[in-house]
């Protein structure tokens, strides 16, 4: 039977999905999702259950593969959310207990209080700022603070992995222990200049390195899922970020992408070069043949999720789509901005201890100038990372948030830069379709990839520059009096 599909698990900070990709037609066809629970334990505190999760992509993954038979499948590639860590036993693929997801901010006193030696040094290993936000951290903390999670490392017994290695690991029935290498950069504990895990940053975090995963490249059969249908091979496992960056097809150094999800992620394709930015982090971008490729990556910690607060805490809206005419109901912010500080700032500012506000509110505010200040904020955000960044001549963005034609228009007009949203908004799930179609021939290289990936709209500015810089202006007064 002639192979024709392959399949991208794409797992997220709140939702697991499942897409079926038809290589002749060139196009997703099929799909399934699920949502998943977040625990809010503590203030700050953000965890998963990460049994929960493996479930629903099973679910999803044998809806998808229905009527199939294994030998129509090219391969399966996944993507997930970064830094969230997964503590398992190694007999049985069960957790240890929930996950501590990368919004959490249980550790950030910890990462504050380190020696400014030691921050620069970690800086220098991994290409990272220190801050609760990577994985190092919140290993330590489940050792110090689980007895389970200890009693396994004792009885080395203990897999310590992001959610791509633990995915992995139960899709292969324990078979494989292995992460990819943009994952494994992102826990601040890889050396992004030996490319391998630092055994004094192992010491410093007290992390044994048998309770890590091996570091794979990310256009490479891994494993082997074991399936309803039969075994299918895993050709690509990537963080969702950079198979965002990969799925935009910005493969040339220069190019850059910027992904509205749960949080905003834009990344700068460096090229061979490693770059270092006092502000910004380092990222691989994606290993491919022994080739690493870089990217400067800027990260804001709450865009879609400001979204989620409207909905679910204020109230004011019941969809995100109501989001869309904006403009139909207030033309100006009104001097009005949201700060989304929920937990914390990210790039460039790095502080883990502000927390969210709206300022400029006068009796004539209204819900709308509320809503319309939540859009902006991801726009102001996206501004403070493109400052710190190499010259950009287009921006490329996914997303779900990216189908608000309001805000990428204003994105344009603030950074004076063409915008592109793409055809398909689907670019992080189609990076590691892409990657896996590189890996088991269903494409024969980038240049194929490349010509599937066309732009929907282009966004241009055409707002006056003045009124957009003191705009950007009053953004820049308003984060000073959080600090």
């Amino acid at each position: 039977m002639k192979k024709k599909y392959i399949i991208g698990i794409d797992e997220g900070t709140t939702n697991a999905r499942v897409v079926l990709y038809d290589v002749q037609k060139k196009s997703i066809v099929k799909q399934e999702s699920l949502n998943f629970k977040q625990y809010y334990p503590n203030e700050g505190w953000v965890e998963h259950d990460a049994e929960e999760i493996y479930n629903a992509i099973v679910i999803c993954l044998d809806k998808v593969t229905d009527g199939l038979s294994a030998d129509e499948v090219f391969g399966i590639g996944i993507t997930n959310q970064r830094e969230s860590v997964v503590a398992w036993n190694k007999k049985t693929g069960k957790p240890a207990c929930k996950s501590i997801v990368w919004q959490c901010r249980r550790t950030a006193q910890f990462c504050e209080n380190l020696p400014s030696k030691i921050k620069h040094l970690i800086k220098k290993k991994t290409g990272l700022i220190v801050d609760a936000y990577f994985s190092a951290s919140k290993m330590k903390w489940m050792l110090e603070n689980y007895k389970k999670v200890k009693e396994l490392e004792e009885a080395n017994n203990l897999c310590f992995g992001t959610m791509d290695s633990f995915l992995l690991y139960r899709l292969t029935k324990g078979k494989v222990f292995a992460t990819d290498i943009t994952n494994a950069s992102r826990t601040m504990l890889f050396n992004i200049n030996t490319l391998k895990w630092d055994k004094d940053l192992l010491k410093f975090f007290n992390i044994k390195m048998e309770t890590l995963p091996k570091i794979v490249s990310n256009c490479e059969v891994v494993g082997f899922a074991e399936t309803k249908i039969g075994k299918i091979p895993i050709g690509s496992m990537i963080g969702d970020q950079q198979s965002a960056l990969f799925g935009q097809g910005c493969f040339q150094s220069g190019m850059a992408k910027n992904t509205f999800g749960t949080g905003c992620f834009m990344l700068y394709n460096s090229g061979n070069k490693l770059i270092s930015n006092k502000k910004l982090l380092t990222d691989i971008a994606w290993q491919i043949d022994n080739k690493t490729t870089y990217a400067l990556e800027g990260s804001v910690f709450n865009a879609g999720s400001t979204i989620t607060w409207l909905i679910e805490n204020l109230g004011i809206i019941s969809s995100p789509k109501e989001t869309n005419d904006i403009e139909s109901y207030v033309k100006e912010n009104l001097g009005v901005y949201f700060i989304p500080a929920f937990t914390g700032l990210g790039s460039p500012y790095w502080n883990s201890d502000v927390r969210g506000s709206i300022t400029g509110l006068t009796r004539a505010t209204n819900k709308y100038h509320i809503i319309r200040a939540c859009l902006e904020s991801m726009a102001y955000s996206s501004m403070d990372i493109l400052e710190n960044m190499g010259e950009i001549s287009e921006l490329r963005c996914d997303g779900g948030v990216a189908n608000n034609d309001f805000l990428l228009q204003f994105m344009s007009d603030l950074s004076r830069i063409k915008v592109t949203k793409q055809k398909s908004v689907e670019a992080t799930v189609l990076g590691a379709i892409y990657l896996t179609g590189l890996s088991t021939g269903a494409f024969k290289d980038i240049d194929e990839i490349s010509k599937l990936i066309k732009p929907a709209k282009e966004f241009y500015p055409k707002e006056d520059i003045k009124k957009m810089q003191q705009l950007y202006n009053g953004w820049k007064n308003a984060i000073k009096h959080i600090f």
